[in-house]
């Protein structure tokens, strides 16, 4: 199963081919996408993604994990959720989400098992 690309980013809205929802926030895998929902873990911009915002996509076998901080980069990733990542033994990329988009798509056209988090405003 390979991970969705990101058809469109801009303020606010994205949109995972395969997917009719147009998602503010979103979290992406092999097979999938749905919303993040950052009411569900309790997060802020400070301190910002937890490992629990990743379990779900890590759960899924990814292998890379891209996170997108906002497009003003608002959104803290601490050093913890980091570090939770590679004692897992999967690659992180913590970057502005256009970036993080591009880099994203870049992983799932060759095939990677990637999956993401994305925040598609400040």
């Amino acid at each position: 199963m390979s991970s969705p690309e990101i058809a469109s980013l801009s303020w606010g809205q994205m949109k995972v081919k395969g997917s009719s929802t147009t998602y503010k926030d979103c979290k992406v895998w092999p097979g999938g996408s749905r919303t993040w929902d950052w009411r569900e873990t309790g997060t802020n911009h400070s301190p910002g993604v937890q490992p629990a915002d990743l379990e779900e996509v890590v759960k899924k076998g990814v292998k890379t994990l891209v996170i997108g901080r906002g497009m003003s980069e608002a959104l803290q990733v601490p050093p913890s959720t980091v570090d939770y990542l590679k004692k897992k033994g999967i690659d992180v990329l913590v970057l502005q989400t256009e970036k993080a988009v591009e880099e994203y798509n870049a992983l799932a056209a060759q095939g990677a098992r990637v999956g993401g988090v994305f925040h598609s405003t400040c």
